[in-house]
Protein backbone atom coordinates (compact mmCIF):
# COMPACT_ATOMS: atom_id res chain seq x y z
CA UNK A 1 0.00 0.00 0.00
CA UNK A 2 1.20 3.51 -1.22
CA UNK A 3 2.50 5.92 1.59
CA UNK A 4 1.88 9.09 -0.48
CA UNK A 5 2.41 10.45 -4.35
CA UNK A 6 4.44 12.99 -5.10
CA UNK A 7 4.69 14.57 -8.42
CA UNK A 8 6.93 17.40 -9.57
CA UNK A 9 8.22 19.22 -13.23
CA UNK A 10 11.31 19.93 -14.15
CA UNK A 11 13.11 21.30 -17.24
CA UNK A 12 15.91 19.79 -18.74
CA UNK A 13 18.47 17.08 -17.55
CA UNK A 14 20.48 19.59 -15.16
CA UNK A 15 17.32 20.15 -13.41
CA UNK A 16 16.70 16.49 -13.58
CA UNK A 17 19.91 15.78 -12.20
CA UNK A 18 19.62 18.36 -9.24
CA UNK A 19 16.47 17.27 -8.10
CA UNK A 20 17.85 13.43 -7.89
CA UNK A 21 20.74 14.69 -5.78
CA UNK A 22 18.62 16.53 -3.37
CA UNK A 23 16.94 12.89 -3.61
CA UNK A 24 20.22 11.09 -3.38
CA UNK A 25 21.66 12.85 -0.19
CA UNK A 26 18.55 11.41 1.73
CA UNK A 27 18.82 7.79 0.93
CA UNK A 28 20.34 5.29 3.40
CA UNK A 29 21.58 2.00 3.04
CA UNK A 30 18.43 -0.65 2.55
CA UNK A 31 16.63 1.62 0.41
CA UNK A 32 14.90 0.33 -2.78
CA UNK A 33 14.02 2.48 -5.78
CA UNK A 34 11.84 1.78 -9.05
CA UNK A 35 12.70 3.71 -11.46
CA UNK A 36 10.59 3.46 -14.62
CA UNK A 37 10.21 5.80 -18.01
CA UNK A 38 10.36 5.59 -21.57
CA UNK A 39 13.67 5.69 -23.91
CA UNK A 40 14.51 9.27 -23.40
CA UNK A 41 12.50 9.63 -20.06
CA UNK A 42 15.70 10.46 -18.27
CA UNK A 43 16.19 7.82 -16.30
CA UNK A 44 19.92 7.43 -16.47
CA UNK A 45 19.96 10.81 -16.14
CA UNK A 46 18.10 10.77 -13.23
CA UNK A 47 20.54 7.62 -11.50
CA UNK A 48 23.29 10.21 -12.22
CA UNK A 49 22.14 12.85 -9.93
CA UNK A 50 21.10 9.86 -7.56
CA UNK A 51 24.96 8.95 -7.58
CA UNK A 52 26.23 12.77 -7.11
CA UNK A 53 23.95 13.03 -3.57
CA UNK A 54 24.84 9.78 -2.44
CA UNK A 55 28.75 10.70 -2.98
CA UNK A 56 29.48 7.35 -4.73
CA UNK A 57 31.78 7.20 -7.86
CA UNK A 58 31.15 9.09 -10.92
CA UNK A 59 30.70 7.45 -14.18
CA UNK A 60 26.96 5.93 -13.98
CA UNK A 61 25.64 4.68 -17.17
CA UNK A 62 22.84 2.60 -18.30
CA UNK A 63 23.78 -1.40 -17.39
CA UNK A 64 21.57 -2.41 -20.14
CA UNK A 65 24.16 -5.74 -20.93
CA UNK A 66 25.06 -6.29 -17.65
CA UNK A 67 21.94 -5.84 -15.88
CA UNK A 68 23.90 -4.63 -12.43
CA UNK A 69 26.34 -2.12 -12.11
CA UNK A 70 27.82 -1.46 -8.34
CA UNK A 71 29.08 2.07 -7.75
CA UNK A 72 31.05 2.50 -5.00
CA UNK A 73 30.96 5.69 -1.76
CA UNK A 74 33.57 8.39 -2.58
CA UNK A 75 36.12 8.34 0.96
CA UNK A 76 36.78 11.87 0.41
CA UNK A 77 33.33 12.35 -1.26
CA UNK A 78 30.23 14.43 -0.13
CA UNK A 79 29.12 11.67 2.11
CA UNK A 80 32.32 9.27 3.17
CA UNK A 81 31.12 6.50 4.41
CA UNK A 82 27.90 6.24 3.08
CA UNK A 83 26.65 3.39 0.93
CA UNK A 84 27.55 2.11 -2.41
CA UNK A 85 24.49 2.96 -5.19
CA UNK A 86 23.53 -0.48 -7.22
CA UNK A 87 22.12 0.34 -10.64
CA UNK A 88 20.16 -2.77 -12.12
CA UNK A 89 18.58 -2.58 -15.40
CA UNK A 90 15.73 -5.32 -15.37
CA UNK A 91 14.18 -4.76 -18.48
CA UNK A 92 15.27 -7.92 -19.93
CA UNK A 93 14.59 -9.69 -16.37
CA UNK A 94 11.57 -11.48 -16.72
CA UNK A 95 10.53 -12.80 -13.39
CA UNK A 96 11.01 -12.17 -9.70
CA UNK A 97 12.82 -15.52 -9.85
CA UNK A 98 15.03 -14.36 -12.62
CA UNK A 99 15.92 -10.98 -10.56
CA UNK A 100 16.99 -13.45 -7.95
CA UNK A 101 19.80 -15.07 -10.10
CA UNK A 102 21.80 -11.79 -9.88
CA UNK A 103 21.85 -12.27 -6.36
CA UNK A 104 20.58 -8.63 -5.08
CA UNK A 105 19.59 -9.85 -1.90
CA UNK A 106 23.56 -9.75 -1.18
CA UNK A 107 23.74 -6.30 -1.18
CA UNK A 108 20.43 -5.15 -0.62
CA UNK A 109 20.60 -3.88 3.16
CA UNK A 110 23.96 -2.20 2.73
CA UNK A 111 23.38 -0.10 -0.26
CA UNK A 112 21.40 1.95 -2.28
CA UNK A 113 19.21 -0.56 -5.38
CA UNK A 114 18.04 1.38 -8.35
CA UNK A 115 16.57 -1.12 -10.31
CA UNK A 116 14.90 0.48 -14.11
CA UNK A 117 11.92 -1.33 -15.38
CA UNK A 118 11.77 -3.36 -11.64
CA UNK A 119 7.76 -3.61 -11.63
CA UNK A 120 6.46 -6.65 -10.42
CA UNK A 121 10.19 -8.09 -9.97
CA UNK A 122 11.54 -7.02 -6.96
CA UNK A 123 9.23 -5.57 -4.46
CA UNK A 124 10.05 -9.06 -2.38
CA UNK A 125 13.20 -7.76 -2.09
CA UNK A 126 12.59 -5.06 0.63
CA UNK A 127 9.46 -4.48 2.53
CA UNK A 128 9.47 -0.62 1.65
CA UNK A 129 10.31 1.01 -1.53
CA UNK A 130 10.57 4.30 -3.98
CA UNK A 131 8.68 4.00 -7.05
CA UNK A 132 9.87 7.10 -9.39
CA UNK A 133 8.18 7.22 -13.03
CA UNK A 134 9.68 9.79 -15.18
CA UNK A 135 7.33 10.58 -18.06
CA UNK A 136 8.13 12.71 -21.08
CA UNK A 137 6.18 16.10 -22.16
CA UNK A 138 3.97 15.27 -24.65
CA UNK A 139 5.27 15.25 -28.41
CA UNK A 140 8.83 14.64 -26.83
CA UNK A 141 9.79 11.74 -28.69
CA UNK A 142 12.83 10.34 -28.75
CA UNK A 143 15.17 9.70 -31.53
CA UNK A 144 14.42 5.85 -32.87
CA UNK A 145 17.58 3.86 -32.97
CA UNK A 146 19.32 3.10 -36.06
CA UNK A 147 21.60 0.28 -36.57
CA UNK A 148 24.41 0.30 -38.76
CA UNK A 149 23.91 -2.51 -41.65
CA UNK A 150 25.81 -5.36 -40.99
CA UNK A 151 26.30 -4.59 -37.35
CA UNK A 152 26.34 -7.82 -34.49
CA UNK A 153 24.05 -9.03 -32.67
CA UNK A 154 23.68 -6.04 -29.82
CA UNK A 155 23.93 -3.15 -31.94
CA UNK A 156 20.49 -1.99 -32.01
CA UNK A 157 20.48 -2.36 -28.50
CA UNK A 158 23.91 -0.14 -28.41
CA UNK A 159 22.15 2.19 -30.90
CA UNK A 160 18.80 2.09 -28.55
CA UNK A 161 21.14 3.08 -25.35
CA UNK A 162 23.25 5.83 -27.99
CA UNK A 163 19.71 7.32 -28.53
CA UNK A 164 18.74 7.78 -25.23
CA UNK A 165 22.11 9.05 -23.81
CA UNK A 166 22.24 11.79 -26.77
CA UNK A 167 18.02 12.43 -26.02
CA UNK A 168 18.56 13.06 -22.08
CA UNK A 169 22.12 15.46 -22.65
CA UNK A 170 20.11 17.46 -25.44
CA UNK A 171 16.29 17.65 -24.72
CA UNK A 172 15.46 20.40 -22.10
CA UNK A 173 11.69 19.22 -22.60
CA UNK A 174 10.18 19.30 -19.47
CA UNK A 175 9.47 16.02 -17.33
CA UNK A 176 7.15 14.67 -15.07
CA UNK A 177 8.61 12.75 -11.85
CA UNK A 178 6.28 11.02 -9.98
CA UNK A 179 7.46 9.50 -6.46
CA UNK A 180 5.31 7.20 -4.41
CA UNK A 181 6.47 5.99 -1.15
CA UNK A 182 5.41 2.75 0.01
CA UNK A 183 6.43 0.98 3.35
CA UNK A 184 7.16 1.98 6.85
CA UNK A 185 10.68 3.09 5.90
CA UNK A 186 8.35 6.26 3.92
CA UNK A 187 5.74 6.27 6.54
CA UNK A 188 6.68 9.79 7.20
CA UNK A 189 5.91 11.31 3.98
CA UNK A 190 8.23 12.48 1.00
CA UNK A 191 11.48 13.61 1.65
CA UNK A 192 12.18 17.96 1.69
CA UNK A 193 13.35 18.01 -2.40
CA UNK A 194 12.81 21.98 -2.61
CA UNK A 195 16.40 23.66 -3.71
CA UNK A 196 17.80 25.55 -0.65
CA UNK A 197 16.67 28.76 -0.55
CA UNK A 198 13.75 28.23 -2.31
CA UNK A 199 9.91 27.49 -2.26
CA UNK A 200 7.88 23.87 -2.67
CA UNK A 201 9.09 22.52 -6.19
CA UNK A 202 7.38 23.21 -9.33
CA UNK A 203 4.56 20.81 -9.45
CA UNK A 204 4.46 20.43 -5.65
Amino acid sequence: MSEWTLSLTVDGPERTQALAERLGARLRAGDLLVLTGELGAGKTTFTQGLGRGLGVRPGIISPTFVLVRRHPNVPDGPRPGGPDLVHVDAYRLGSAAEVDDIDLEDTVDTAVTVVEWGTGKVEHLADSRLEIVLERAVGAAAPAPVAMPGAADGAEDDAEDDAEDDAEDDDAEPRRITLTGIGPRWAGGPPPLDPPGEGPAPGH
